[in-house]
């Protein structure tokens, strides 16, 4: 049982990346620095399992995620945004 819910988190993460990557595109993102904060975001993500599954919740896995995070949000600036059309 255990296995099986870290397989499904880890397949919901790729389908939510692949749809993610999607939306992106749809929005006409070019570059990579729209993408970054999603890049970010994902790594933190991916640093938290790797850590637990590794039994290393160490000062290193918490400085890298506090800085994904930092990064994440300072290259939010750059994330492209609907435009909203007024009558």
């Amino acid at each position: 049982m255990f296995t099986f819910l870290w397989l499904a988190l880890i397949i919901i993460l790729f389908f939510s990346l692949y749809f993610n990557m999607k939306k992106l595109q749809e929005l006409g993102t070019t570059g990579i620095k729209p993408i970054l904060t999603t890049i970010c975001l994902y790594l933190v993500a991916i640093l938290n399992i790797l850590a637990y599954l590794l039994n290393s919740f160490g000062i290193i896995s918490w400085f890298l995620t506090i800085l994904l995070l930092l990064l994440g949000a300072y290259f939010m600036k750059h994330m492209p945004s609907k435009k909203v059309v007024k009558n």
